[in-house]
């Protein structure tokens, strides 16, 4: 098993949800999100006085699948998720050594 982080645009959420949909995904997780990468934020007017936006709203999606979706998984959110614009976001890949449904028991690929 393996888990996707992946950190994008907000409006960008519902095109990926769809995306991951199609590949056959069971479940996501969602969370609103702050931060900044490359782009360092930006400077924006108000009332006349200049401010720094450092943090950037976003969206970060964790999701626990198996490992032959991964590929799929990631491609989707690739081609759902960019503007080609700076500041698209990232997608983290990482290994789960165990998964438990808590309701149920089930552990492994079972539990997702």
């Amino acid at each position: 098993m393996k888990k996707i982080e992946a950190i994008i645009k907000p409006f960008k959420l519902d095109e990926v949800k769809e995306a991951l949909n199609e590949v056959g995904l069971k479940g996501i997780t969602v969370t609103e999100a702050k931060g900044f990468g490359r782009q360092k934020g930006h400077t924006e007017l108000y009332r006349g006085a200049e401010y720094v936006v450092d943090f950037l709203p976003k969206v970060k999606l964790e999701i626990v699948l198996e490992d032959d979706l991964v590929e799929r998984a990631i491609e989707a959110i690739q081609s759902a998720a960019r503007t080609g614009r700076i500041g698209d976001g990232k997608i983290f890949v990482s290994p789960v050594e165990q998964a438990i449904r808590i309701r149920t028991g089930e552990t492994g690929t079972d539990a997702i």
